[in-house]
């Protein structure tokens, strides 16, 4: 009978639970040339001298999310997969790469790393999900699993592409990781053995040191994030400022990331602050909130409205505190209007003095000061509204996953309980002692935290209230200094780019089928390997965050990738909270049963 099953079929698409897996695609590259004779597939027939090749990137089999369904589909709960996360490049008739992996914005705004609801055609009785796929493990194991489920993303197949950006002591530099050539094998790495074997040997000759480099002088990058063909940074003294990459690979610029294109008469791509140093955009996609408007949006294609912090980015200033900037200019296509100015400046009583380091987790500010965590909400970017201050010793960075944020601090990595952001819970004991915590990215179930002069830490959190020290690793002493961790996936294996302060850039294998054969899981234990490295004019400090490709809404509800079908959606936040919270708002926990 339905009275004695979890769940009815009258809002749930039954395969949503009896599914056993569902196919994502992690990313496709689609490199167009020019001179490339070929059919049209369009039905005007012809020819075309533009020739794209489709090369899948990232497939998978462990990411399992929920949405809606259109109503014109039944309209109910079913499982939502990655489908067409494409990044586009194109090379002219002179060989002129005019522009590299760049993520399109769909018509509705949205990024185009797009979702639709699926039926996997993999139901079964046995080896389907379960209560804690879905919902709180009482055994408090399966974060990072819920926050997949809900759409949030894990950080563990994110694209890093061709380059990778680093903010210094003296400026930005971007540096070539991977090869341009299908397949994208990053330099060193275990494709890169048997892809490119000539290369790999070469590469290994000069002792894996990478070649390509660009570089813009500046002051102390403290942070930097790329999204689309612009570089955001925080630059000090020097204040915030927003960089042209435009022309990143290509052959015909010999400067090839500029402050400006044009005469800085053309533009303003900069606010003067007396000391900015960080900034955090509400994503890193691609996305373009003013075209989502009107009738056309709400009513004929039933699109959701973007949360109003994405039109913004978000700078700390030690002096000034938090500072936010309009950017929606630099998504509109048209280069004479990038002129930017402060949208608000906001620092309560001194509270955010020192401000350093800033995170967004949808309307969620998290901003680090040399005492304190300030939670403030961003649900009206223009009146911001502190939630919670947590004292600290010194916190350093965060980074959140779905009920918990994690803090580096003096003391080293220490959890934060903020499933309820106006009183929060620092989790009694749940400290891992580290020497000289800096930044962090959490990936599924493993942190990778920058350690200093003692390397990267890589600290299981499986269960979040119980972090456990997985591994400090130095690569035989090549890590001296490390300051920033990025990581991101490619083909099938999984990196992390460091930021190594004097000693510059290095690249770590985190898995590969030679080094981790379970590389396929939802969280292989990582095996690293030190791949290649690059010495950066100046000390590297940070390290810009990689497009999130499984990333489909934000902790606040708000939609960030495309469904493709009319009135499909992710959860918005109260019925993701209803997977979680009972009726007086409070967590409740599951267990497993045997299925007979």
């Amino acid at each position: 009978p339905w009275k004695m099953l979890a769940h009815s079929d009258d809002k749930m698409e039954c395969y949503a639970c009896h599914t056993s897996w569902t196919t994502s695609c992690g990313g496709c590259h689609l490199p167009i040339e020019a001179n490339w004779k070929t059919d049209r597939h369009r039905y005007e027939g012809g020819a075309t001298r533009n020739y794209a090749t489709y090369n899948p990137q990232v497939l998978r089999d462990d990411i399992f999310m929920l949405g809606w369904r259109g109503a014109s589909e039944g309209g109910k709960i079913a499982p939502v997969r990655s489908t067409s996360a494409l990044v586009l490049s194109s090379t002219n008739s002179s060989r002129e790469r005019i522009y590299v992996q760049q993520a399109p914005i769909s018509a509705s705004g949205y990024s185009s790393q797009a979702m639709n609801p699926h039926y996997p055609h993999t139901e079964r009785k046995t080896e389907t999900k379960a209560c804690t796929d879905c919902h709180l493990a009482k055994s408090g194991d399966n974060n990072a699993i819920v926050a997949q489920t809900l759409g949030y993303g894990t950080q563990f197949i994110n694209f890093a592409g061709l380059n990778a950006v680093v903010g210094t002591e003296k400026g930005i530099s971007t540096v070539q990781v991977t090869e341009y050539d299908e397949p994208q094998a990053v330099i060193g790495s275990y494709l890169h053995r048997y892809a490119y074997p000539k290369w790999f040997a070469e590469h290994q000759a000069r002792s894996r040191v990478l070649r390509e480099a660009s570089h813009l002088a500046g002051d102390v990058a403290g942070c930097v994030q790329m999204r689309g063909e612009y570089i955001y940074a925080a630059e000090g003294k020097r204040g915030f400022r927003v960089i042209d990459a435009a022309s990143i690979a290509n052959k015909g610029y010999s400067q090839k990331i500029v402050s400006a294109p044009y005469s800085p008469l053309g533009q303003n791509n900069r606010i003067a602050s007396r000391n900015a140093t960080c900034v955090a955009l509400a994503t890193t996609q691609p996305v373009h909130p003013a075209r989502n408007q009107g009738d056309l949006m709400r009513k004929v294609n039933l699109e959701q409205p973007f949360l109003p912090i994405y039109n913004y980015a978000v700078i700390t200033d030690a002096e000034e505190g938090l500072i936010l900037v309009d950017i929606n200019t630099f998504a509109d296509g048209e280069f004479r209007n990038n002129n930017i100015t402060r949208a608000a400046t906001w620092n309560p009583d001194g509270k955010l003095n020192g401000a350093r380091y800033i995170t967004l987790a949808g309307e969620t500010a998290y901003v680090t000061t040399p005492k304190a965590l300030f939670i403030i909400d961003l649900g009206d970017p223009l009146k911001p509204r502190i939630l919670s201050e947590v004292a600290y010793d010194d916190p350093r960075s965060i980074f959140v996953q779905f009920r918990y944020a994690f803090v580096t601090t003096r003391q080293g990595l220490e959890v934060l309980d903020v499933t309820h952001h106006d009183r929060v819970r620092r989790v009694p004991g749940a400290v891992v002692p580290l020497a000289d915590a800096h930044g962090l990215t959490v990936a599924r179930t493993y942190a990778y935290v920058a350690n200093g002069a003692e390397g990267m830490a890589i600290v299981d959190l499986e269960r979040p209230e119980r972090p456990l020290l997985f591994k400090k690793w130095n690569a035989d002493g090549a890590l001296i200094d490390t300051r920033d961790v990025m990581i991101a996936a490619t083909n099938a294996s999984l990196f992390a780019y460091v930021a190594d302060g004097r000693a510059g850039l290095k690249v770590v294998q985190l898995t590969s089928p030679s080094s981790q054969p379970n590389f396929y899981g939802f969280s292989p234990e990582p095996r690293p390997e030190l791949i290649a490295r690059y010495q950066t004019r100046a000390a590297a400090l940070s390290l810009s965050r990689p497009l999130e490709r499984d990333r489909a809404v934000d902790e606040s509800g708000g939609q960030v990738a495309v469904f493709g079908r009319r009135g499909a959606r992710p959860f918005n936040l109260r019925e993701m909270q209803g997977m979680y919270l009972d009726e007086r708002g409070e967590p409740w926990f599951v267990e497993d049963q045997e299925v007979r």
